[in-house]
């Protein structure tokens, strides 16, 4: 029993071990992302990249929020993006991912193998920007077009069709047998006990939407409705085409911070969506079905 306590003990020690050095590896690159979004330009430059700042700087930030009110509103819509197309997608793929699951569905092979499709074959960036100009006026709606194209993913559909279809029948057939409909059967069956898978690709497609910055660039000619990763690339943009100027001109008037800028923006954009992870890791385990079928 003392051999067993002992080589427990060790194993322990040895696991907890790998996970705290696999832990401060982990951090390492983001205290560096950190520490060098306020260190000096010329500093970066002359001495590379460090985990402590060695001529701190706020010059980075003062060049990103020159403009308060512009990063103000780009947060705001990206923001709005995030929030309406991770909960109208969300309900939208779990909706079909539980209808293609439904073995009484007579279609459900046929419009599996059509969403199946089209990951193997695509029209082209072409006529999909056609679509959406001509057809579907995203232009005039830039709220709109910087939602609706990610609505629907079928590697989410696959996903969450997969968990659904774990999920005994039992427990819907006890329902169905009580008079609940398929939308019920969904709404206060399927999605209390789907909360796992819901809250990983809840969180996959929020982070999509917070990292966009593609839509803003093929639809968005408004600034005022810019996102916030598409906000930033024109800051990184307008900075170095000014440091090349004035590197090409001679005239080195000032500083042109470009280095500690795209630190700055990476915490700027990263630090938001970072502070879902808590609130989601709780969802993130399985068996949430063990015990629901009982009698």
């Amino acid at each position: 029993m003392s051999k067993k306590n002992t080589s427990l003990r060790i194993f322990n020690i040895m696991g907890y071990s790998m996970i705290t050095i696999l832990a401060v590896i982990s951090v390492i690159p983001f205290l560096m992302i950190i520490s060098s979004s306020v260190t000096a330009e010329r500093s970066i430059l002359r001495d590379g990249y460090s985990l402590i700042p060695r001529e701190f700087s706020t010059q980075a930030y003062e060049k990103i929020f020159g403009f308060p009110d512009d990063v103000i509103k780009a947060y705001a819509i990206t923001i709005f993006n995030t929030v309406a197309g991770a909960v109208t997608g969300l309900f939208l793929t779990s909706m079909t991912a539980y209808v293609l699951s439904r073995k009484h569905f007579a279609w459900r092979n046929k419009f599996s193998f059509f969403f199946y499709f089209t990951t193997l074959f695509s029209g082209g960036i072409v006529p999909w920007y056609i679509l959406c100009v001509r057809y579907l006026h995203f232009k005039d709606i830039p709220m709109v077009a910087q939602v609706a194209p990610y609505l629907l993913s079928v590697f989410n559909i696959l996903i969450i069709k997969s968990f659904i279809q774990s999920i005994p029948d039992a427990i819907t057939e006890s329902a169905k047998i009580d008079g609940a409909g398929d939308f019920r059967i969904y709404i206060q069956l399927i999605i209390p006990l789907s909360k796992p898978v819901l809250a990983s690709i809840a969180l996959f497609i929020a982070i999509g939407y917070w990292n966009d910055w593609y839509l803003s660039f093929m639809f968005v000619e408004n600034s005022s409705y810019y996102s916030l990763q598409f906000y930033l690339y024109k800051i990184l943009s307008a900075a170095e085409a000014l440091a090349r100027i004035s590197s090409l001109s001679g005239n080195h008037v000032g500083e042109m911070p470009k280095e500690n800028v795209k630190m700055a923006m990476a915490v700027i954009a990263t630090g938001p969506i970072i502070l879902l992870y808590p609130f989601l890791q709780k969802y993130f385990v399985k068996g949430l079905t063990i015990g629901a079928v009982k009698g």
